[in-house]
């Protein structure tokens, strides 16, 4: 009868085997959790978007409706992904007649493309607290690569301040006309001020 057993056994034991080592390749392969990688939120009442751009008359402002995350994989801080979306008929120079003409299909075409988005593809670090950024900007429907540099405040603490900066052709996204009796240069400038806290997981390192 003991004689009988013994095969049983010997397979039990072999997928025991199986189980254990399947369990070991979960563990050390598996993806990074959201507890093993930072957490961060940026808060929209503490920070802003702006733009300007040079004409005969002042033309910038800000945008009053917009959202921005920023995630990473693990502490490595290159493993960090930007996105901001933003609600393009939230724009706001502090004139009307400009609010509408920026809203109009000549310019964001906000009816048809209600946001304004850019989500990073890479973000490497070029000094102790700056960082350059490429990735994808899109406006009126229109995607292209472009390039945000950063200045990060408060790292190694629980919150600090993130400016940055761009500047973009709005001509490569279709925005060729003018306004009448005001000379407007192609190129825009961009600039964020975010504040993020630090709320979860280990700190970036």
């Amino acid at each position: 009868m003991m004689l009988g057993r013994k095969p049983v056994l010997l397979i039990e034991r072999a997928a025991v085997e199986r189980i254990v080592k399947l369990a070991v390749g979960l563990i050390l392969f598996a993806p990074p959790s959201r507890a093993q990688a930072p957490v961060f939120e940026i808060a929209p009442t503490d920070s802003r978007i702006k733009f300007h751009v040079k004409s005969s008359i002042t033309i910038a402002g800000k945008f009053d409706k917009w959202d921005a995350s920023l995630r990473f994989q693990s502490p490595d801080e290159t493993t960090g992904t930007l996105e901001i979306k933003i609600d393009a008929a939230s724009v706001d120079t502090g004139s009307g007649m400009k609010n509408n003409t920026l809203r109009s299909k000549d310019f964001f075409d906000a009816a048809q493309n209600p946001y304004i988005t850019f989500k990073s593809v890479k973000i490497a670090p070029t000094g102790p607290h700056t960082y350059e950024v490429d990735g994808d900007l899109t406006i009126r429907g229109v995607t292209n690569p472009e390039k945000l540099t950063l200045t990060i405040s408060g790292k190694g603490t629980g919150s600090g301040e993130i400016h940055g900066a761009m500047i973009f052709n709005r001509k490569n996204y279709g925005m060729n006309k003018g306004i009448p009796f005001i000379k407007i240069a192609d190129h825009v400038d961009v600039n964020l001020h975010l504040k993020w806290k630090h709320v979860g997981g280990p700190p970036l390192a």
